[in-house]
């Protein structure tokens, strides 16, 4: 390992257990909006990587298909 990736690694490592640490001292509970923020980030790079494959198009062609079958559009 680099030294750099090492010290990209340790930073991330010191950032995570610190936002662990503060969130664990917080009396609050549920999702807070960094959360909510942080799961919409990820759906939307999941359906942008799903959008630019072919295994994303079979998945749209399927959906679409069983929506017609429920619909009785097909």
């Amino acid at each position: 390992m680099s030294k750099l990736m090492l010290k990209a690694s340790v930073n991330a490592k010191v950032w995570a257990n610190t936002s662990v640490e503060r969130m664990k001292a917080r009396a609050d509970r549920g999702q807070g909006a960094v959360e909510y923020l942080g799961i919409i980030v990820v759906v939307v790079a999941i359906i942008g990587v799903l959008m630019t494959t072919n295994f994303g198009n079979a998945i749209a062609t399927a959906i679409t298909t069983q929506i017609n079958k429920i619909t009785g559009a097909g």
